[in-house]
């Protein structure tokens, strides 16, 4: 199976052309069909070529296609590992679903088939840097994941917000591809190549553990992994991206670009682990995002803004696993949030969709009779995300916290505030449940919510029963999951574990914070009159506390104003003056030399004389004779 793996980024390429260049003519919804299948094929093949993994009976290879840069170690070559298999099944199962729901969900969009082309795009531009054997190819499909972020994220774009949206997460997206652009050439530079095997296998016999260079290079990567996966200060994006379709914010938030940085850092796990300082970093900056995202999820109105900051809450859990060296722990929650997360955006799409397009929560509840299917797919997606055993999110998000645990020391501090995001997370989930679904009706006049149809709930089942049942593969009695990912993290020395006794103490205190935060959520908003958010506290959480307006005074209007100056004074007067001067000199020069043709022959002639009397005094007086 492994010999169709290219086929993983050109069947979603060859769909995205044939939308672009012939979707009008195949119509609505021959073109959604079109790009969802070829997206289920690369979900088959995936699958397919990763059976050998969980039998235990295939070994990480490389397969090389055709030559790109052989000179710096960047052909265009495959990884085959768990790693990349795993997150083959997540972008093509996940993104396959998504596509079926978009079928319903974009009926009637007047650019039907140009959605699913940038859908398509999407999938493929992920699929080149998951599969990618060197950082040069990974840089490639990482640029790409941006552009077709931009597509899409603005694809309502004659909407002021969205066109907004998609240049806000552009530009940030920009700054952490800075980071990651110089991370590439310091590797280069230490190493002579971009192949990932050249480097992981050289890195620990040149350095040390905690080496300037490791360290500047790791802290360089994760400058781009904040871009991608929206972690302090570069996570201003994500939340406006919700300004797109639903289904774009489903696969961003869960299978596709978010993904992106937490898989980077997975990837490159042996330079982190040489740079304990950079590790230190990526723990602290994960566990503070968690903890101010999920802080400013707490009284936000919109349901799909909620569902963003919630997203960049459980990227801080992912990255503070990576941090404290639990890679497979940070993985798997990973793959958990995958399911879960695209479960309660592609729900949150079914409830808009059912109240004509209204994203305000004080505008919902009581739709659990109306829409049963949403209701009780969106209730294990709630109690997943809040940590409710038995669901997946307990598993995944308990296990980055008993990581935490282990290590001891100052890193108790970060599980008590990973401890502390989880009440939130229950209490903020809990908020968006009852709020929508329970309660009494605030429906705006004339609107009569109904189910979705079956190929917008159809993959809300499916989901939901990976949300449910996911977690199951890695418990502390069978550790399925980490064994699966072995062979990717062969080179990495794990976080050493818990005794049983140990970790369920641990659970059993999750649980009961999870449980307290639902407790509190219930009580104050199932009810039939919501409770009053108009203090100090609600309207500066709301506004996100005035980052994005900082960021506007001191970066943004900065920067408009020095290029208004450059504009209007630099570009007119320098290099517009330079170059006229240039002109304006050689007309002037023209005009002065056009007086020596006089157009008399005798003058032509005294001319050349002196001129030849002059080259004969030159050559013998000057030139020392002939």
């Amino acid at each position: 199976m492994t010999d169709f793996l290219w086929l993983l980024v050109a069947l979603p390429l060859a769909g995205a052309a044939l939308n672009l260049i012939l979707g009008k003519r195949i119509g609505e919804p021959r073109s959604g069909w079109f790009g969802f299948g070829l997206i289920a094929i690369s979900f088959v093949i995936g699958f397919g070529a990763s059976l050998g993994f969980f039998a235990g009976t295939s070994n990480p290879q490389t397969i090389y296609l055709f030559s790109w840069i052989p000179a710096v170690g960047a052909d265009a070559a495959i990884l085959w590992d768990p790693l990349s298999a795993l997150l083959t099944m997540i972008v093509t199962g996940v993104g396959a679903l998504i596509h079926l729901y978009s079928i319903g969900y974009m009926h009637g969009d007047d650019r039907y088939p140009r959605f699913f082309a940038f859908l398509n795009l999407f999938i493929a531009s992920m699929m080149i840097l998951v599969l990618a054997s060197n950082f040069a190819v990974m840089f490639v499909g990482w640029e790409l994941v941006g552009l077709s972020s931009y597509l899409l994220i603005s694809f309502w774009f004659t909407k002021p917000e969205a066109a907004a949206a998609g240049k806000k997460a552009f530009v940030v997206n920009r700054i952490g591809d800075w980071g990651f652009l110089v991370a590439l050439m310091l590797i280069f530079m230490t190493f002579g190549t971009f192949d990932f095997r050249t480097i992981f296998e050289n890195a620990p016999a040149m350095f040390g553990v905690g080496a300037g260079t490791i360290t500047a290079i790791t802290l360089l990567l994760f400058v781009g992994a904040a871009g991608k996966s929206a972690q302090i200060p570069l996570y201003v994006w994500l939340p406006d991206a919700m300004e797109g379709p639903t289904p774009v914010s489903a696969l961003i938030h869960a299978a596709t670009m978010v993904t992106a940085g937490v898989f980077m850092m997975a990837r490159s796990a042996v330079l982190f682990e040489l740079a304990p300082v950079s590790a230190g970093v990526v723990a602290v900056v994960g566990t503070l995002t968690a903890l101010l995202a999920a802080v400013i999820a707490v009284a936000q109105t919109d349901i799909k803004r909620v569902l963003a900051y919630s997203t960049i809450s459980q990227l801080g859990y992912m990255v503070l696993g990576i941090g404290v060296g639990a890679y497979a722990a940070g993985v798997f929650h990973l793959t958990t949030h995958a399911m879960f997360k695209a479960l309660l955006f592609l729900g949150a799409g079914s409830v808009i969709h059912a109240l004509a397009n209204q994203q305000d929560m004080r505008k919902m509840g009581a739709l659990r009779k109306a829409m049963p299917i949403t209701f009780i797919t969106m209730a294990a997606a709630w109690l997943a995300i809040s940590g409710m055993f038995p669901f997946s999110g307990f598993w995944s998000k308990d296990e980055v916290l008993a990581a935490a645990f282990a290590r001891g020391g100052a890193w108790l501090i970060l599980y008590v505030i990973g401890l502390g995001v989880a009440l939130i997370t229950a209490f903020y989930m809990t908020r968006l449940f009852a709020m929508t679904f329970l309660g009494s009706s605030r429906w705006d006049e004339g609107v009569t919510p109904h189910e979705s149809p079956r190929t917008m709930t159809v993959p809300l089942v499916v989901l939901g029963l990976g949300t449910v049942f996911l977690g199951l593969f890695n418990t502390p009695a069978r550790h399925a999951f980490e064994h699966f990912l072995e062979p990717a993290f062969s080179g990495v020395e794990q976080v050493e574990g818990l005794s049983i006794g140990l970790i369920s103490t641990l659970a059993v205190v999750a649980v009961i914070v999870a449980i307290v935060g639902i407790i509190i959520g219930l009580r104050r908003y199932n009810t039939e009159v919501l409770p009053d958010e108009t203090g100090a506290f609600w309207r500066r959480a709301l506004a996100a506390f005035g980052v994005d307006d900082l960021y506007g005074r001191f970066l943004v209007a900065p920067g408009k104003a020095v290029a208004d100056w450059w504009a209007s004074v630099v570009d007119p007067k320098v290099v517009d003056g330079a170059v006229h001067g240039i002109a304006k000199g050689a007309i002037g020069g023209g005009e002065r030399a056009r007086a020596v043709q006089s157009g008399q022959v005798r003058w032509y002639a005294a001319v050349v004389a002196i001129g030849a009397v002059a080259l004969v005094v030159f050559l013998l007086v000057l030139g020392g004779g002939f």
